[in-house]
């Protein structure tokens, strides 16, 4: 009987002995959470801007597009529009 308690004592030993390594190993990879401003204004900083000159560029390209675009939808419309009337 005392064989078994000290073999119970011996195992609970033990899982604490792993227990207190993996906590360790948890606290050395822990690591520091950084300001949410200062992680924000670092991100920023890798940020590349577009210059003037491609400001323009891609402004000039999204309002052809949606000119081209409204022009495809007019034309879709006149032309069903024509067709229900042939219907009716």
């Amino acid at each position: 009987m005392a064989k078994e308690v000290k073999a119970k004592k011996d195992a609970k030993e033990k899982d604490v002995k792993k227990v207190k390594k993996v906590d360790k190993k948890k606290k050395e990879t822990k690591v520091k959470k950084e300001g949410l401003f200062k992680g924000i204004k670092k991100e920023m900083k890798l940020v590349k801007w577009p210059s003037a000159k491609e400001i323009v560029k891609y402004t000039i390209a999204t309002i052809i597009f949606c000119v081209v675009l409204v022009a495809f939808f007019e034309v879709l419309n006149l032309i069903l529009a024509f067709i229900k009337g042939l219907f009716n």
